[in-house]
């Protein structure tokens, strides 16, 4: 799917592209015309992500062919566990690398690799097929040097590169909304009458620090993920939406009560 880079943010110890909503492609195959899918309208389902890589200088132990290991990953942007989203994710490496086609099946969504050289990395999202929306392609450029090449490199500062987008599901089908509407890594937001508004800090329970299998909260390498205001501000966006929403169905309510006596007093004066 096309991504368009509306700006780029560079951060201390790494840069982050910032990009525009990545809405899913319904698939609508042979089954979905016999038996559609039964979708809910005006309700969007957000899932802040963000995918990049981390890499580290092998110093001493670098030689020819192996100079750098690195990490490629996408996770939640609030590193959640995404399992309940996505299915499995293919990371397509460079055609020199041994079986350059990686499949991951499970979260955390992520290959560890080695290498010289810089490339491009294609990575496919698959979603739960209860979504029913296409597969989401990705793209990332693997950066194993620093902008600033005047220092010498480091083996314990990486290079790190993150990319912070958010993959937006427009009219969701019911069952994946009704799995997913309470998780932690989801914001829901829509009409009034479909939605439960919850605070997104509320998502996935009482205890918000409960360590869920999958998530990336303590990862290794969570010290380098980058910190991504997009996701808070789109949580409140949402939040503030929402309230307006309701307030514009309350007022329809009592415009149609209003318009209801109205008919009923002429019903009245006419007899």
């Amino acid at each position: 799917m096309p991504q368009a880079v509306v700006g780029k943010k560079h951060g201390g110890d790494g840069e982050t592209n910032r990009l525009q909503r990545a809405k899913t492609a319904r698939v609508l195959d042979d089954h979905e015309k016999k038996n559609p899918i039964r979708r809910v309208k005006d309700v969007e389902v957000t899932v802040p992500i963000a995918y990049g890589t981390i890499a580290f200088w092998l110093g001493k132990k670098a030689d020819e062919y192996h100079s750098h290991k690195w990490t490629v990953y996408i996770r939640s942007a609030s590193n959640e566990d995404l399992g309940p989203v996505i299915k499995r994710v293919v990371f397509q490496l460079h055609p020199s690398f041994n079986n350059p086609t990686r499949v991951v099946e499970s979260a955390p969504f992520e290959l560890n690799e080695t290498g010289w050289g810089e490339f491009e990395i294609g990575i496919t999202v698959f979603f739960h097929g209860d979504a029913a929306e296409k597969p989401l392609e990705l793209f990332h450029h693997l950066k194993l040097y620093p902008e600033d090449e005047s220092g010498p490199q480091s083996t314990k500062k990486p290079v790190v590169v993150e990319s912070y987008d958010e993959i937006v599901f427009t009219e969701p089908s019911e069952a994946f909304l009704s799995r997913v509407k309470n998780h932690r890594a989801v914001i829901v937001s829509g009409s009034a009458s479909t939605v439960v508004a919850v605070p997104p800090v509320l998502l996935g329970g009482e205890n918000g620090n409960e360590k869920k299998q999958g998530d990336t909260k303590e990862h290794p390498l969570g010290q380098w993920f980058l910190k991504h205001s997009d996701a808070d501000e789109l949580g409140h966006l949402i939040a503030a939406r929402q309230q307006v929403q309701n307030h514009i169905m309350r007022l329809k309510r009592e415009i149609n009560m209003l318009e209801g006596e109205a008919a009923q007093l002429k019903s009245n004066m006419a007899h």
